[in-house]
């Protein structure tokens, strides 16, 4: 109990510098919200004449249909093909090409779908005719005028990325330039053109093959995922399986767009030089006669809990990986906050318990890390992700982070322990302060998964009235073999040696 007592005392001691953190930020940023729902943040930073412009839709691939998987990843890379205006030469004289394309490769799908049924001659008669659609399509395509009118205007780091959770695209630029970024991203808002979908739909199964199919790390990863979720889309590829791809057109991929990518399902901040009440004018000028999409409907469905624990082999030619999940709740369940703190207690840094018992002590493994994904707005996995040193193997590495875990249960972290938590969410607050981008990108992410930005104000005040006991409770209620997953790859000429199951 003294041990308790005293974490106590240091937390209490440091809830006072995470209150001085969070007044800080609170008083920075400003708030606003169109009528048409759209939520703006602004944070005024005039250190630079520059500014980072993020805009957060809160639609990904957790929110799919079953016949939609994969079409939010696609979509972000449809969203850089232009608008009616922009990446075409003459859209009046593109758009009949366009719907030429889409009514043959619906064709084509169709036939596609009969399998063994389907007419060989039909086929290859679509497929040219799909074919020769494109290329003389592609005589009014202005590639990359998105990407070439931010950079001639000084932009940097122009880019876009799909989770579960979003999708978000991201610019950085002058700050003299807001308005030229208000006129693209609100006429690609409102006017996107889904030009050339067939042919980046091969781009993206390329990417699959590539990234997934052909490599064992990303094959573990998916499949791991899917056998951990047997209902809910948290165990969907955010890609798409490649029969998912294969079965995408462009007409739901637009449907999918003017349903959520809409300013009632978006969130704007803006960090850098700016004078919040001019920025508030501009995106009023350009974003607020947008009308709203439709609101993205919760995912309804629950994953059972889990009654056995679940072991996916993958064997390719790859080294040996280990990954161990335990379904959890996500934020902002107090048992969320618990987890963050055994994240750290596990594996941050060099003195934390896996990495000085597998890396440094026993030498089991070259790495090890833990988090939680594969999203952040429906319940998730704890996972711990630990490499082999050879000649140890999965078996040996499995059963001495189960040893730690069990640890976990009966021994109280330590005053030591605990500062070095705190210490280490400390920097991490100051690290997100320190750029316009950073922080832009934890404004938009914590107001669209946890509901609120100040998510970012209080998660270390809530981490600081964690207990030993809390972490001890948490430990012995998520990590049981029945709410087990295991995850490993064989290599190849290892395959027929069997991976024995630790009896923890």
């Amino acid at each position: 109990m003294k041990i308790l007592h005293r974490i106590v005392v240091v937390l209490a001691f440091s809830l006072s510098a995470a209150t001085v953190f969070a007044q800080g930020l609170e008083e920075k940023v400003h708030e606003y919200t169109l009528k048409n729902g759209m939520k703006l943040l602004m944070v005024p930073r005039h250190t630079s004449p520059t500014v980072a412009a993020w805009i957060r839709f809160k639609v990904g691939s957790v929110d799919e249909r079953s016949d939609e998987r994969g079409l939010a990843h696609l979509l972000e890379h449809m969203l850089f093909k232009g608008t009616t205006t922009l990446g075409t030469t003459n859209y009046k004289e593109e758009k009949p090409l366009l719907d030429q394309i889409e009514a043959t490769a619906q064709k084509l799908m169709a036939e596609n779908l009969k399998q063994d049924k389907a007419d060989p001659k039909e086929v290859a008669r679509l497929t040219k005719e799909l074919d020769r659609l494109e290329k003389a399509a592609e005589k009014y395509v202005v590639k990359e005028e998105f990407a070439d009118l931010y950079a001639k205007n000084g932009g940097s780091g122009y880019n876009a990325f799909t989770s579960k959770d979003g999708t978000t695209y991201i610019i950085n630029l002058p700050a003299n330039k807001m308005e030229l970024w208000a006129s693209i991203e609100s006429d690609r808002m409102q006017n996107a053109v889904l030009r050339e979908f067939y042919t980046e739909m091969k781009v993206v199964k390329e990417e699959r093959r590539r990234s997934y199919d052909a490599e064992p790390e990303g094959k573990l990863w998916e499949t791991f995922l899917a056998d951990a979720f047997n209902a809910h889309p948290n165990g969907q590829p955010t890609i798409g399986w490649m029969s998912d791809i294969d079965n995408l057109t462009r007409t739901k991929a637009e449907r999918f767009l003017h349903k959520y990518y809409a300013p009632n399902n978006a969130i704007m901040a803006i960090v850098g030089d700016i004078d919040p009440q001019k920025t508030i004018a501009l995106v009023e000028k350009y974003f607020g006669k947008i009308p709203p999409g439709q609101p993205v409907p919760p995912v309804a469905v629950e994953e059972p809990v889990q009654q056995g624990e679940k072991r996916t082999e993958v064997v390719g030619d790859a080294e040996p990986e280990l990954m161990i999940g335990y379904h959890k709740p996500t934020l902002p369940a107090p048992d969320d906050y618990v987890f963050d703190v055994i994240d750290m207690l596990l594996t941050n840094g060099r003195t934390s318990r896996l990495y000085k018992t597998l890396v440094q002590e026993k030498k089991l493994a070259t790495s090890v890390s833990s988090f939680s994904a594969p999203g952040s707005r429906y319940p998730n996995l704890f996972i711990i992700n630990a490499t082999p040193r050879a000649p140890h193997t999965v078996a040996e590495v499995e059963s001495a982070v189960y040893q730690e875990l069990e640890r976990l249960k009966t021994e109280p972290m330590t005053e030591r322990e605990l500062q070095q938590i705190l210490n280490h969410l400390e920097f991490e607050e100051s690290r997100q302060m320190a750029s316009n981008g950073g922080l832009a990108r934890n404004l938009t992410e914590y107001e669209a998964v946890a509901g609120t930005w100040r998510y970012l104000i209080e998660h270390r005040q809530k981490v600081a009235k964690i207990t030993a006991a809390d972490v001890m409770r948490v430990a012995k209620q998520y990590f049981t073999r029945e709410n087990r997953n295991v995850g490993f790859i064989t290599k190849k000429e290892a395959a027929a040696a069997p991976v024995s199951a630790s009896a923890h």
